[in-house]
């Protein structure tokens, strides 16, 4: 199969093109770039000038927490702005390995019981992954609470030094297979009370196989100083390649955040140290993470008993957040649908309540815990500064869910438009050249997370490209015009084919 790209303004080449050149493709490598006038090819597109860049890379993504990789594997929400690539297992929670073929991780996110668990090792997983299909590259962590809830259960207590050398027998057998490092979610309740001596060892160990470190902030609130603080004394003695996971301005907090930006640009330049955001004000969260910290402790079930206690359940409320009618809102809600798509103002009606705080009680027990909910909580200004940042990185954060289940689940924006909005965002500005934009979703990640032959447009490496056009004054004025995967046509003219051919990554140490 051999494809011909003609007449596109390349960014993102390793040197630089003429403004009108021809990309010619072969099977799935980009085989040569160029002016080829009387070149033949199974299919010839002409480009008109339109920009032609690296498949994008979204390095924090949700589809294997939600557990759409299964039930949706042509994950066309990444497709239709860009993605070629994406990476999962973040935040502590992978679907492999599985010591005991448990996806208790996961569960926050996803309902477990869909998904018919045949794998163990990472490699069995990526196997069945093969086997799907999929429309996007993928990639996976290795998730900590993953490996550390199979050893303790749901105890928060330190690892014996035999668990510790089978978790460390665990996580090397798993970076051989293809895992791509390690994450951490140390802000969720199995992370949170785990020492740093147990990261250092377990990063070192990662580092040694060439492995990055990904992790979800001890405390993304009064504490982000500290943690980030941990972080970098963590990056800085074991050398690993780290990425800090959705580092966004929540309100509140922009004294610690500005202070944060500025900690990270005084860093060396030597140091590879990122963090990911997403052009949007709303975050999306397990309903339980709005819980006192006291309370979050145990598992669901743990929590939701806690609930049901009426002198714990008055003072838990008092607790709670004052959240303003249209700032919350449902995004799923196991055995629960009716409640989709409904703001606090709309629960506090249902509850007959003028209290927030009574209403998010009502709602938390109503769904046992295990609802996913849209949380204006981030200050929109200081979105520009984070995205435009040099460390920082693009990320979706989010699943690509299927048409005919959004009755189960909303699409937050971000699922759907990060890349192109980003895009927009950073031309228009003019602060960033339109090149270190591109970098940002390409070139760069590709080399933290030590992805292979993709993030440049170059003779030799995989044929993942996307075509966009450009027209000012317009309300969407950046369009995803062609995406090709691996060689083959993802998205033509603005549409999906059906034929994109994804392939799952595995790292090679």
């Amino acid at each position: 199969m051999t494809l011909l790209i003609r007449n596109v303004r390349i960014i993102g080449g390793v040197r630089d093109f003429p403004d009108q050149s021809d990309i010619f493709i072969q099977n799935d490598k980009i085989s040569a770039i160029g002016k080829f006038p009387s070149k033949k090819a199974d299919e010839i597109i002409d480009g008109q000038g339109m920009y032609c860049t690296p498949g994008f890379i979204d390095v924090n993504t949700d589809s294997d927490h939600y557990l759409t990789l299964f039930d949706n594997p042509d994950q066309s929400d990444f497709l239709k702005q860009g993605v070629t690539t994406i990476m999962g297992g973040m935040c502590g929670a992978s679907l492999a390995p599985l010591l005991y073929g448990s996806l208790e991780s996961v569960r926050k996110w996803g309902d477990v019981r869909c998904v018919n668990v045949g794998w163990h090792s990472l490699e069995e997983l990526l196997t069945v992954l093969d086997a799907r299909h999929l429309g996007v590259n993928f990639g996976t962590l290795i998730g900590h609470s993953t490996i550390r809830r199979a050893l303790v259960g749901e105890s928060n207590r330190s690892l014996t030094k035999n668990e510790m050398k089978i978790f460390i027998a665990t996580l090397e057998r798993a970076l051989k297979e293809g895992g791509f490092g390690l994450s951490t979610g140390l802000g969720y309740v199995h992370g949170k009370e785990t020492s740093y001596a147990e990261l250092k060892t377990l990063a070192t160990v990662t580092e040694k196989m060439h492995g990055i470190y990904a992790t979800h902030l001890r405390d993304m609130g009064d504490g982000l100083e500290a943690s980030i603080d941990e972080t970098l004394k963590l990056q800085k003695e074991t050398k690993i390649r780290t990425l800090i996971s959705h580092l966004m301005p929540l309100m509140g907090l922009e004294k610690s955040y500005t202070a944060t930006l500025d900690a990270l640009s005084n860093l060396s330049p030597s140091r590879d140290v990122y963090f990911d955001v997403y052009p949007f004000d709303m975050s999306v969260v397990p309903v339980y993470t709005l819980l006192p910290q006291w309370v979050q402790s145990g598992n669901i079930e743990t929590m939701t008993a806690e609930l049901e206690d009426p002198w714990k359940r008055k003072r838990i409320v008092k607790e709670l957040p004052e959240i303003a009618g249209d700032d919350f809102v449902v995004a799923s809600a196991p055995q629960n649908e009716l409640l989709i798509g409904r703001t606090m103002r709309s629960l506090m009606e249902i509850y007959t309540t003028h209290s927030s705080q009574e209403a998010l009680m009502k709602f938390m027990r109503a769904t046992s815990l295990r609802a996913v909910v849209f949380y204006r909580n981030i200050d929109s200004s200081l979105i520009y500064r984070a995205l435009s940042h040099p460390r920082s990185l693009i990320a979706t954060n989010a699943a690509s869910v299927r048409e005919s289940h959004l009755i189960s689940m909303l699409k937050p924006e971000r699922a759907v438009r990060t890349f192109p909005k980003y895009l927009d965002m950073m031309r228009t500005s003019g602060d960033v050249a339109f090149e270190d934009a591109i970098k940002k979703i390409t070139a760069i990640p590709a080399h933290l997370f030590g992805i292979r032959d993709r993030g440049e447009i170059k003779e030799g490496n995989f044929a993942d490209c996307v075509g966009f056009t450009v027209r000012d004054g317009e309300s969407s004025p950046l369009e995803i015009r062609l995406v090709v995967v691996n060689g083959t046509i993802a998205v033509k003219n603005g549409s999906l084919t059906g034929k994109s051919k994804g392939k799952v990554l595995r790292h090679i140490s």
